[in-house]
């Protein structure tokens, strides 16, 4: 092991040399989003602007076009408001173009302190993080945001008149968008703790009750609306990608084991 040990201006020389690759992709897709930062916008407003409908037909998915009625304008209450709205969602878009080559430089920064076996599994480590978050932030943006935004532009507004702030309405579906991308992760962050031997599966199982707690309160913290619906559509996910993470932690244990 003495070997392989790097010396701390090799680590920090290392550190520099992957943050400044990530920084560099952070910049080459933020060009690229801004470019194109009116189409994500538009985008972006699907939530507000049409209703998901699902059927066991085709086409098994379709959007509805929502009544004008609770289809509010969206304004910009300051003269840069607008132009920072495109900012953030260049930033936004420019994080997810570019996690892969973060998630590899990560994974390449962890790797000195990897077995030789271990650091062949950068790609699936950067494919399979990648379409968690995927994952995760589509299933905010399809599913939980429309029956968000229709619960709380609805919800006991007959005698007043919804006006939405466009800097407001994109830090509201930017900040969930990024935290389900985030807890879809939840099953890499289990499989690495139990490998790195601060948990064991079986800890983990024994205690599930209290994920479960803990995954009802979450929601409620994190969920815009306080119905218990909107609440179950991000408790019900944590709940299976703790289960996942279980799973899964456990096949690796056992092959560390058989190693």
């Amino acid at each position: 092991m003495m070997d392989f040990k790097m010396p701390l201006t090799e680590h920090l020389s290392d550190l520099r040399k992957r943050i400044v690759i990530s920084l560099v992709s952070l910049l080459i897709g933020f060009v690229i989003s801004f470019t194109y930062s009116e189409v994500l916008f538009r985008f972006l407003t699907m939530p507000l602007r049409y209703n998901i409908s699902f059927s066991l037909s085709s086409p098994f998915i379709s959007f509805l076009e929502k009544n004008i009625k609770n289809n509010p304008p969206l304004v910009f209450l300051a003269p840069t408001e607008a132009f920072w709205m495109h900012i953030k969602i260049s930033m936004i878009a420019a994080l997810i173009l570019s996690l892969p080559v973060i998630l590899s430089q990560l994974w390449k920064f962890m790797s000195p302190g990897l077995l030789h076996k271990e650091k062949k599994y950068v790609i699936p480590f950067v494919i399979i993080t990648t379409t968690f978050f995927l994952i995760g932030a589509a299933y905010c943006f399809f599913l939980v945001l429309p029956f968000a935004m229709g619960f709380l532009l609805t919800y006991k507004t007959e005698s007043i008149t919804p006006m939405l702030s466009v800097g407001n309405y994109v830090d509201f579906c930017l900040k969930f968008i990024l935290a389900f991308g985030a807890i879809f992760e939840l099953p890499i962050v289990i499989i690495f703790l139990t490998r790195m031997g601060f948990v064991t599966p079986k800890t983990l199982a024994k205690h599930r009750k209290y994920a479960i707690i803990l995954a009802f309160v979450a929601a409620a913290f994190l969920t815009p609306t306080p119905d218990a619906f909107n609440q179950t559509l991000m408790a019900v996910p944590i709940i299976i990608l703790y289960e996942l993470g279980v799973l899964v932690s456990r096949i690796f244990v056992k092959r560390k084991v058989v190693s």
